[in-house]
């Protein structure tokens, strides 16, 4: 078994014998808590863990040139699988969060936290709403993974090699929970502003959604927090941020390409899922930017609709392909993963690291879900 795949399975139990202690203290408290822990390990259980991985390269890669005894380095391994760990536990308590936000009915094939209490209020036969528990289930869901996620990731901490690195490390971490809060935000506003404000402004506002919701977050800060824990200088965080940045954005298209071309049963979404929830991604806005003043008001009363039958999703695939904005859309991806390669190439870091972090931008950029 290579190292990745030696990884992502203790990161797996760790998570695993974190929602098993979870469970127990829930159930002490009440039976009635339980699904609240099993809908949280059964997300868990899923995703590409990705974040885990750039974290885990860039430590690696780190490492090679810093100057940590043997001892250091075997106390900050075991300590890398709680911080990766947290890190997914962060980015499903995101997911449950947006989804619900997205109203998405799906997550990895399986429905999305929300519709699982829903579905849990109408088994039971419960009084009021099911709809108005699902969304309070999922709050209070997401909530508690993201404190769980500070826990993980804080025990982990205690491992750190010095204090300086404890300190560097957690305010990237921190760093990074407000960039994606703000550009969760500004994702939600946009699609409810979208159509009082100019559509010549249309792609710089979704390509700042694009860079706090997702590259900075997927990608830069994963690669910044496993550097930053193994004591790396300013300039090997700058050469990191190169890479992820850029890397992170090519990641988004192709998530906005999927969200509105992907195959259902390979990415576990509705056709046009993106289209039906509104999203004003980079692809929308340079479609928008290309439309004759009538198409563009049939496009956008569609987007704003957010019931859309068959036939309209098929509309609208044609519409952005018709446009420009599609093949516009994969140049611009082609050309932020080169740059963000290029980058890689330049920093110095262990080969072997050099080599993964390779691999998995080319998973970001080719991935088909």
């Amino acid at each position: 078994m290579n190292e990745s795949a030696t990884l992502l399975e203790l990161i797996q139990e760790n998570l695993d014998e974190f929602c098993v202690s979870r469970r127990a203290d829930f159930n002490s408290i009440s039976p009635d808590l339980v699904p609240v822990v099993d809908y949280t390990q059964s997300l868990l259980a899923g995703g590409k863990r990705f974040r885990a991985l750039f974290c885990y390269w860039s430590w690696v890669g780190a490492l090679a040139i810093t100057s940590q005894t043997e001892s250091q380095r075997q106390q900050s391994a075991a300590a890398m699988v709680g911080i990766t760990a947290a890190l997914e536990m962060f980015h499903a308590a995101a997911l449950v969060h947006d989804d619900l936000l997205d109203q998405s009915a799906t997550r990895r094939g399986a429905p999305a936290v929300h519709k699982r209490f829903e579905a849990l209020h109408q088994a039971s036969g419960w009084a009021g709403s099911p709809e108005r528990f699902g969304v309070a289930g999922s709050v209070l869901v997401g909530d508690l993974m993201l404190g769980w996620s500070s826990e993980i990731f804080g025990n982990a901490l205690l491992a750190a090699p010095s204090s300086t690195i404890e300190t560097a490390c957690r305010n990237e971490f921190s760093k990074m929970r407000v960039e994606v809060m703000a550009g969760q935000y500004l994702d939600v506003l946009e699609e409810n502003s979208a159509s009082t404000r100019s559509v010549n402004e249309a792609f710089g506002r979704a390509n700042r959604v694009m860079l706090y919701k997702t590259a900075k977050y997927s990608i830069e800060a994963p690669l910044l927090i496993g550097a930053a824990f193994a004591g790396a200088e300013p300039g090997l965080l700058r050469g990191l941020s190169a890479f992820g940045i850029p890397l992170g954005m090519a990641f988004q298209l192709r998530d906005d390409i999927l969200g509105v071309f992907g195959d259902p049963a390979v990415t576990g979404k509705p056709a046009g899922d993106d289209l039906r929830e509104g999203k004003r991604t980079v692809l929308v806005a340079l479609t928008l930017q290309n439309l004759t003043p009538s198409i563009g008001r049939i496009f956008e009363e569609l987007l704003t609709s957010r019931e859309l039958e068959a036939e309209q999703i098929q509309f609208m695939q044609q519409t952005i392909t018709e446009s420009g904005a599609l093949a516009k859309t994969e140049r611009m991806m082609e050309e932020l993963a080169e740059e963000s390669l290029n980058a890689l190439n330049e920093l110095e870091i262990d080969p072997r690291a050099r080599e993964q972090l390779r691999a998995l931008a080319l998973k970001v950029i080719n991935r088909e879900a």
